[in-house]
């Protein structure tokens, strides 16, 4: 185990290193070779596949999916115990708070009828919402050392209609990160991580010789940059949700517009946050939440997260706007609110029910870890209106 330990932590030095230079060569590698890399590594992983014959929207039960879900659980929670023993629990992923952010969601005003489904079936409403970004974890370090892969968690409220997790009643949940595809492909493996986790050798989890996970590693890889901005980054579900009865999408939330962030000189250990604050303190940000049918159920599968759906065969369609006021976010006040709030895609109605084993091992998983936490620290459970005061608010 020391000799596994030694190995991670000098590959860790590695990655460390890249991300220091990375900022200065990394937009002119993804737009020549990106895409074909993508390409190549994804027909890898497709030719390793069998077709599971299932039908658009369907999906398949894992033998031992329960057993797997509790083993999941079993490791978190004993990284999260061990790691906060007393105090502040933060979370064991998507951990580190760069802010939480009024928003509102507005359907389009013009949006066809095929389209107009659960939270988007009335053209131009809006919904208010708190927007979470954040980065990978599990650990807080200063953000050029975990930065990689951020991820949102948009919460909407003033939703009618039962909830699929019943510790919320007016909410609707989106979360994704900035690679459109997962870290594990299954729950399965999943499991194999967080074992690694626990042990302090994650990065072995994508090298093991005879259990190989090197080509989803690479596809984050392809994917995991220095960000300057989290307001300048694309978010991607990676797992399937339903739109309504016998359709299954994929969500995608893109900034509208095009401005880059530079990379500070000497960047402070919360940059990420500084870089949020300065752009919504002169101007608000505009995001497109849009939406990819699947058409292919083995080319574009429910039950394996490695796998990018392509947009050849089914592009993404705008069906709604996420608008950022200017505004003041930074209190202490309201970041310690966002350790209040609890992200699951399962606040949602039925409409929307996540789909494939890692979203149906998500409920109890994220439901169970954010009890976990918030008894750590003695916080309370909210579930947040929209009417939220804290120190600062709009410019």
């Amino acid at each position: 185990m020391r000799l596994a330990k030694k190995v991670n932590d000098a590959l860790v030095a590695v990655v460390l290193a890249e991300r220091r230079i990375d900022p200065y060569f990394r937009d002119r590698f993804d737009g020549l070779l990106q895409r074909p890399l993508v390409a190549c590594v994804q027909h890898l992983i497709n030719l390793r596949r069998q077709d599971e014959r299932l039908g658009i929207a369907e999906e398949r039960l894992l033998a031992n999916e329960a057993e797997v879900t509790s083993g999941i659980i079993e490791q978190m929670s004993l990284f999260t115990r061990r790691t906060y023993p007393t105090g502040i629990a933060e979370r064991a992923g998507n951990t580190k708070t760069y802010g939480i952010v009024r928003g509102e969601f507005t359907v389009l005003p013009d949006l066809p009828e095929s389209l107009r489904c659960g939270v988007f079936r009335e053209p131009g409403r809006t919904y208010p919402a708190w927007v979470r970004f954040a980065g990978p974890g599990p650990l807080t370090p200063p953000d050029i050392e975990d930065n990689g892969v951020l991820s949102i968690g948009i919460k909407l409220m003033g939703v009618e209609g039962e909830k699929l997790s019943d510790d919320e009643k007016m909410t609707q949940d989106f979360t994704g990160i900035s690679a459109p595809t997962f870290t594990t492909p299954n729950i399965v493996e999943n499991l194999k991580l967080q074992k690694r986790l626990v042990d302090g050798t994650p990065i072995l989890y994508f090298l093991q010789p005879f259990d190989s996970h090197i080509l989803d590693g690479l596809m984050q890889g392809l994917y995991a940059r220095t960000h300057t901005n989290p307001l300048n980054v694309r978010y991607y579900s990676c797992v399937a949700y339903l739109f309504g009865p016998g359709r299954a999408i994929h969500y995608s939330v893109r900034p509208r517009t095009p401005e880059k962030t530079r990379m500070p000189r000497n960047p402070s250990a919360n940059y990420l946050r500084e870089a949020m604050v300065e752009t919504l303190g002169r101007r608000e940000v505009l995001f497109d939440f849009v939406i990819q049918f699947q058409t292919d159920p083995h080319r574009m599968p429910i039950e394996n997260a490695s796998v990018e759906w392509p947009e050849r065969l089914s592009p993404f369609i705008p069906v709604a706007t996420l608008r950022l006021p200017r505004q003041r976010f930074d209190s202490a006040a309201q970041l310690a609110f966002a350790r209040n709030l609890s992200f699951n895609p399962w606040h949602c109605i039925a409409d929307h029910r996540p789909l494939g084993n890692q979203n149906r091992a998500r409920k109890t998983i994220y439901l169970e870890l954010s009890k976990l936490r918030q008894s750590i620290g003695g916080e309370a459970r909210i579930e947040p209106t929209g009417n939220e005061t804290f120190d600062g608010g709009p410019v």
